[in-house]
């Protein structure tokens, strides 16, 4: 499956007015209309044929559809989706979603642009009401468990409220059979209320909490107390009923005391609404940040916790908490991790991945995080559970400082794009530890004569003069010859051959003279660059056996003077390892020259700007 590289760094949330075009042609909505009344023609979209393949992707229609016509946000961007105006039918009635009135379609369109940008209408079964919210407000979503909601369940659905937020509540069922069951109290099991507000009210000489509740069906009421006709709003008075405008309406409205929410409901989604999907007016809006990030086989799919040799390989966040809540001595925020495109890779094979994360308390120095500090720290606040649903959120309250985030696939090796939204109740920093990571460029490589020879300078002259010749050069066949020789009697070491486009790639990096040959003073100050490139293999071949995991490339790299962002990290780990996800010592060595020829060729270009500089993916 592609994945496709995504700039990571954070950024602001995306706009519905900044919209991204989906359709092939690459013309938006507007300009697609205006072709089609300059033609005289009703649009037909090419992308999403009215055909059995846009209706189910595993099998055949069960009945026979004919497509008629009647006479949006995902992935943290917004997404201006196309279509035509022909919908499924059987028997001359809408198949799927239709509304009441047998003449109105906006609900079924609505669904058929949903369909096309999922690939399919059976690609929108199942899933939870939560991840619908998100995609037609752009918002993040959080779900409780009533009955285990923190102490402060009250105060978060204040907060939510007020921030205009899309808040649902229900009561699970156990059966298919007590689907839309009635209980005695009025209430409906397995339905989707909205609450609609949240307050306070004086009753008896004490403080009351409320909740207000709709059920969408616009009747059908909760009868017990604070209903609309209890004796309890008896003893408010008139003001205050004005205020929390009550009225004994059969409207599906009512209002019910808190502790009694949370004896009868189950469940509370709350879909919190970005900044841009709100009125200016709003009073209070939360900060967001949002990264963009893959988890790629054999680089940084680590898995979590549990697999500690490669957990510290995946994308790690910092974020920076400076700002204290009001009248609180905390930072809150909420981290949602969401694996993308899942619904449309279904025709794939593609399933749910089970996701989620850890957030640890960052360290003083910078950079990527590596195995030790996960082995001796341990997390300071991570999601609920790892779980395989579209997103994984939590809400959470951490003293000011710096923190780590890591998100992760349960399992090693799991491959997905993933979106990370931080939303704070104040201003929160966060960077990817990864993304813009620059390189030192080493110094060239220029002979130098060393005034007395060693011994093994003198073994390597003996053997130069063997091959080589009064001219003491050799071409990379003759050097490959030297070098698996040398190798082999060196100890310790179980390497296969060096391969002949290594040894020309040496060439390349040493010759000083362009005849495409070594010099012995050349070859000195390479096989010293060698040995140090053997010993950093040797650190990471922890089992002796000649090639070392593609996890360990990272510090491997690093120890040579390497440090890759993560784009970079996985097309190196695509191109040299093998399907175990293992690196040979012929590979690494290819892969550190490639390097150090890329770093050559841009140090000449940045003669001016020695310190760092990122490498061109086209030179390694």
């Amino acid at each position: 499956m592609p994945y496709l590289y995504r700039d990571s760094k954070p950024r602001p949330p995306a706009l519905p007015g900044a919209a991204r075009a989906t359709h092939s042609s690459g013309k938006a909505y507007e300009e697609l209309r205006q072709e089609c009344l300059c033609r005289g023609v009703l649009f037909e979209d090419p992308d999403f044929p009215a055909c059995n393949s846009s209706l189910f992707f595993s099998e055949k229609p069960p009945i026979p559809f004919i497509w008629k016509r009647p006479g949006f946000w995902q992935h943290n961007e917004w997404l201006d989706v196309v279509i035509d105006d022909q919908l499924p039918t059987f028997k001359g009635r809408l198949v799927f979603l239709h509304s009441a009135e047998h003449n109105e379609f906006w609900s079924a369109l609505l669904e058929k642009a949903y369909a096309k940008l999922n690939g399919s209408y059976e690609a929108l079964k199942g899933g939870s009401t939560i991840e619908a919210m998100e995609d037609f407000t752009g918002g993040v979503g959080e779900m409780y468990e009533v009955k285990k909601a923190p102490d402060n369940f009250y105060e978060i659905l204040e907060k939510a409220l007020k921030r205009c937020s899309l808040v649902c509540c229900s009561i699970n069922i156990s059966s298919a059979a007590e689907s839309e069951a009635k209980t005695p109290f009025g209430l409906i099991k397995g339905h989707a209320y909205s609450v609609t507000g949240i307050d306070e009210v004086r009753y008896r000489g004490r403080q009351v909490q409320l909740i207000r509740i709709r059920n969408p069906w616009g009747q059908v009421e909760w009868n017990g107390p604070w209903s609309d006709n209890s004796l309890e709003w008896r003893s408010v008075s008139p003001s205050e009923q004005r205020r929390l405008s009550q009225a004994a309406l059969d409207d599906g409205e009512f209002w019910m005391k808190f502790e009694d929410f949370k004896v009868h409901f189950d469940k509370v989604e709350i879909c919190n609404l970005t900044p841009d999907a709100l009125e200016d007016s709003t009073a209070h809006k939360w900060e967001v940040t949002i990264h963009q990030g893959s988890w790629v086989r054999g680089s940084t799919a680590g898995g979590c916790r549990n697999f500690l040799e490669t957990f510290w390989t995946n994308p790690q966040i910092k974020l920076h908490l400076t700002e204290k809540d009001d009248g609180q001595d905390d930072c809150t925020f909420i981290a949602a991790l969401m694996q993308k495109d899942r619904r449309k890779l279904k025709k794939l094979g593609a399933e749910m991945l089970t996701i989620g994360y850890a957030i640890y308390e960052s360290p003083a120095r910078d950079g990527h995080l590596g195995k030790d500090f996960f082995r001796y720290h341990p997390s300071k606040a991570r999601s609920k559970t790892y779980i395989n649903l579209r997103e994984v959120s939590n809400r959470f309250k951490l003293p000011p400082g710096d923190y780590i985030l890591v998100p992760t696939t349960f399992e090693p090796h799991q491959e997905a794009d993933f979106c990370l939204r931080i939303f704070s109740e104040k201003k929160a920093i966060t960077e990817d530890l990864d993304e813009n990571v620059a390189i030192d460029l080493p110094e060239p490589l220029n002979p130098t004569p060393s005034p007395q020879e060693t011994e093994e300078e003198k073994q390597f002259r003996a053997l130069f003069e063997q091959i080589a010749g009064k001219d003491m050069e050799i071409a990379a066949e003759e050097l490959q010859y030297v070098l698996n020789d040398v190798l082999k009697k060196t100890k310790n070491i179980k390497f296969k051959n060096l391969s002949l486009i290594s040894c020309r790639n040496i060439i390349s990096l040493m010759d000083t003279s362009g005849n495409g040959k070594l010099e012995f003073s050349e070859f000195k100050v390479f096989w010293e660059k060698m040995k140090k490139w053997i010993n950093i293999f040797l650190q990471f071949d922890f089992d002796k056996s000649g090639s070392m995991s593609s996890y360990e490339l990272r510090s491997a790299l690093k120890a040579a003077g390497y440090q890759l962002n993560n784009y970079l990290l996985q097309l190196i780990v695509l191109r040299y390892s093998d399907e175990q996800f293992q690196i040979e010592f012929d590979d690494f060595l290819n892969c550190l020259i490639r390097l150090e020829n890329a770093s050559r060729v841009f140090q000449a270009l940045s003669v001016k700007n020695k310190e760092f500089i990122n490498l061109n993916i086209g030179e390694v």
